[in-house]
């Protein structure tokens, strides 16, 4: 019966060795199927551990010649072993990933999932990276200024207005459990780049860090999946002191869904700052509301986004609303529309439309 056992054993190594190879050829054209650069690098990134943790272990030490002849002759009176097709058969199916199976967006961003875990550190995107080359409004506001300007100095309805945005993950299974805790940052700026005489000056900077705690859902209801919840809290400000000041604080729940190519975040927010005292912006909520919803769109390359934001009591809110489209590599031509309160703290109860052109690098 050893001589026997040995026979099935080796059976069962030159079975299961084509099926793994095929496993990972699988994996190979998974990632390279994949359209955005750091989910391919996350995807080969995993690959690449599963075959060295595979490498490492112990091979099987290949029978001897005389040996193999040994078995074949003391094997060939005893009763017949089951066929390796069988061998294989009976042992655990493992489910392989077919290569056009899409892979979720959001789990990307937010690595839900084991295939697309990076570590603790790697960058991410937070909000849309773009630069507005031309960014024209109806009507800039000025009034805030009065005391610091000359007299007669109007803004220029035209700017140069960009966003920087990232986050990185800081803690990985906090306490033994799914919930990851990221940081992240944004800022953004308003440029009067065109207003030389007036040495261009910067009308407006808002800056934004914050700190959240993600735990993975991934649970389908219908044709949707719900992929995160999280917590966070968040301070925005505008780096300015007297009149000029603006800024608060804000606890948030946030929920994240997609369903296939659509995703949409819905978040509700709780001001933190509410005191009237030493507050330049205590009506904030009133014009910037108590929560948002963002919803992207993408199709062969093309990325369309809206952000929605209103305060059903006053009736005041915000939309925007942006297109963007493949260039080279991750950079896209962008168009961004604003319309309502608060395109920046400065302006957070003042109205006005605009519509900007430049670039958004996606990555």
């Amino acid at each position: 019966m050893k001589f026997e056992h040995s026979v099935i054993v080796a059976a069962m190594l030159l079975a299961i060795a084509p099926a793994q190879a095929a496993e990972t050829e699988q994996h190979l054209l998974r990632c390279a199927v994949l359209g955005d650069s750091s989910a391919r690098l996350g995807c080969f990134d995993a690959l690449s551990k599963q075959v060295e943790k595979a490498s490492t272990a112990k091979p099987a030490t290949p029978a001897a010649p005389a040996e193999s002849a040994a078995i074949a002759t003391i094997a060939a009176p005893a009763a017949p072993a089951a066929p390796a097709e069988a061998v294989v058969a009976a042992a655990p199916e493992k489910k392989v990933m077919k290569p056009d199976t899409p892979i979720s967006r959001m789990s990307q961003e937010w690595e839900l999932n084991t295939a697309a875990k990076r570590g603790r550190y790697a960058v991410h995107q937070l909000l849309d990276n773009y630069l507005l080359v031309a960014n024209q409004s109806n009507a800039t506001n000025d009034r805030p200024f009065r005391t610091f300007l000359p007299e007669g100095y109007k803004s220029k309805h035209v700017e140069l207005t960009y966003q920087l945005s990232f986050k990185a993950k800081l803690i990985e299974s906090i306490a033994d459990t799914p919930i990851d805790i990221w940081a992240g940052y944004t800022q953004k700026s308003f440029w009067q780049a065109y207003a030389r005489r007036e040495s261009s000056p910067f009308r407006e900077t808002n800056y934004q860090p914050e700190v959240m705690a993600v735990m993975p859902i991934n649970k389908n209801i219908g044709n949707a999946s719900v992929r995160f919840a999280s917590v966070g809290f968040v301070h925005q400000s505008n780096g300015q002191s007297s009149s000029l000041s603006r800024s608060w604080n804000r606890f948030y729940a946030q929920l994240g869904m997609e369903s296939g190519d659509l995703g949409v975040t819905a978040r509700v927010w709780k001001r933190l700052d509410n005191a009237k005292s030493n507050n330049d912006n205590a009506d904030i909520t009133d014009f910037m509301g108590h929560g948002d919803v963002r919803i992207t769109y993408r199709d062969k390359g093309y990325e369309y986004s809206a952000m929605l934001r209103r305060n059903f009591d006053t009736r005041h809110g915000a939309v925007q609303a942006s297109v963007a489209f493949p260039l080279v590599v991750n950079l896209k031509g962008y168009v961004q529309v604003f319309t309502g309160y608060g395109q920046s703290l400065i302006d957070y109860n003042y109205a006005q439309k605009s519509i900007g052109v430049g670039v958004l690098m996606d990555f």
